[in-house]
Parts: C-alpha cells; structure tokens; sequence
C-alpha cells in the first residue's frame, strides 16, 4: 500500500507540472515559441495574487479571478509588442528575448517582494484530506489534478470546436495563407499568449498554495514545464498531462527510495523517455 500511496501521490503533483507546463505546450503548438520566461511568469501569478489577497483581504481563490484577466492583458500586450518581433525561421531571436525577460522578471520582483519565501495564506482546503480505505489523499493536490484536466479539456474544446480554435489551427499550419482569408496573425498569436498567462496564473495559484515560492524558482518550474512538454510529445496537450505524470510518480518514487533522489528521479524518467521515444509519447508538432 506504500508504493500504491506514493504512486497516486506522484499521480496527483504530476497534475501541477501539467498545468505549469499547459500554458507552455499551447503557445509552442501555434507558434513554435519556446518561452524562457514561462516560468518566471507563473512565478509573477503568484505574487500578484498574493498582492490581491494582502490589499484586498479576499480569498487566493477570489484573487484568481481577478488576476487571470489581468494576466490574459499582459500576455496579449507582451506578444503583440515585443514577442511577436521576434518571430521567423530563426528561432534565436526569440530565445534572446525570452531569456532577456527572465532575468528583467526576476530582479523586478527581487526589488519589489524581495528575497523572503512567501506562502499564499493557507484555508481550510490546504489541510483537508479525503479517506481512500488505508490511503489518505488531500483535497488540494486532488483540486489542483482536477484542475488540471478541466485545463486540458478546456483548450481541446477551445482548439477544436470553436471559430478562434480554427484561426488557431490556420494561423499554425499557414500563416501567410491564413492572412490572406482575412485572419490576422499577429492577434493571433497575441490571444494565444493572453490564454497561455491565464493558465499560468492558474498554476500559479496551486504553486503558491502548495509550496513556498520566491523570485528565483522560475527557472525550476520552466524546467518542470518543459520536460513535461517534451515527453508528452511537442504540441500534445493531453501528452503534456501524461508527461507532468511521469514527472510526478518519478520523483514520488525517487523520494521514496531516499529524499536525495527526487528531483534527480525526474530528470532521468525525462532522458529515458527521450532515448526510446526521442520525439516524445505523442507527438503532434509538425514542420
């Protein structure tokens, strides 16, 4: 019951390493945009909603609906006037750019929140655990794996059963075609970034609630987020879901043998999973 226990609880972090990731998967899916700044963006969620939570006295759950609006403006901003620049068959330019905001990100919140770890303040969700016979599962990793896979049904539904889902698919296999039957690329793309910020903010809400954070672990969660997009196949939202799993379950395991192994068990499922499947589980990216 041990190992079943540990595996369900790998099961369940692997749904936040999808929803870091969610965000991430979608933007690459339509543009073949590698963000380095994803994570220091999931990072700024966090804050910002810690920020509401302070000013306002509201709950992190109310705050988030307050931030996502403001998150989806940001990332519509940000890829309208600077990302979109930087687009074409070079893929330097917006890896320059990305990895030049990441570094702006994280010395701006140094010098606004400073370098203290902070918390999202804890509720009667944070402790709660549900009874499963012998195993005990708490509400919110399950809150933050239900959320996951509404996340993942959401965008599915959003790419394949509505009007901007088909600009979406258009703009991705043509861009110049798509513009000629009157979609515009560029606001495209920028819509694309604003929903990718709201999953973001999204993540940032069960990162906040479920560990400390402070302005330098942007780079970690990118990691996480990448890796998950990487074995899941590039463009593969569920496969993006299955590879937060592995993660998660990796690293549940590796703990369990001896606390050390953690992280490193995560990063060896990731090469493993490259050497037998180097273009990931379900790939779906095409050139």
């Amino acid at each position: 019951m041990i190992w079943i226990d540990t595996i369900l609880q790998g099961i369940l972090l692997g749904g936040l390493y999808a929803l870091f990731a969610a965000g991430l998967s979608l933007v690459f899916g339509i543009m073949r945009l590698v963000n380095l700044a994803h994570g220091d963006l999931i990072v700024m969620g966090a804050y910002l909603i810690l920020l509401l939570v302070t000013m306002l006295g509201i709950s992190p759950f109310l705050a988030l609906l307050i931030a996502m609006p403001v998150m989806f403006v940001l990332g519509w901003a940000l890829q309208k006037f600077l990302l979109n620049l930087t687009l074409g068959d070079d893929i330097l330019p917006p890896l320059l750019i990305t990895f030049g905001l990441s570094i702006a990100l994280q010395n701006a919140l140094l010098e606004v929140f400073s370098a203290d770890s902070q918390r999202l303040p804890p509720n009667a969700l944070t402790t709660a655990s549900v009874q499963m016979g012998p195993i005990s599962l708490g509400v919110m990793p399950l809150l933050t794996f239900a959320s996951a896979v509404l996340v993942i049904v959401g965008l599915n539904q959003l790419f394949y059963r509505t009007e901007l889902g088909r600009a979406f698919r258009a703009t991705s296999d043509d861009p110049t075609t798509a513009s000629l039957m009157g979609i515009k690329p560029a606001n495209i793309f920028a819509t694309a970034t604003g929903i990718a910020l709201i999953i973001v903010t999204i993540a940032a809400l069960y990162l906040g609630l479920r560990a400390n954070f402070d302005p330098n672990i942007g780079p970690a969660r990118l990691i996480y987020a990448f890796e998950a997009v990487i074995i899941g196949g590039l463009g593969s939202l569920w496969g993006t879901l299955a590879g937060g799993i592995i993660i998660g379950v990796a690293q549940t395991l590796g703990a369990a043998i001896t606390p050390e192994w953690q992280i490193l068990a995560g990063h060896v499922a990731f090469l493993l999973v490259l050497l037998i499947k180097p273009r990931g589980l379900f790939p779906r990216a095409h050139d």
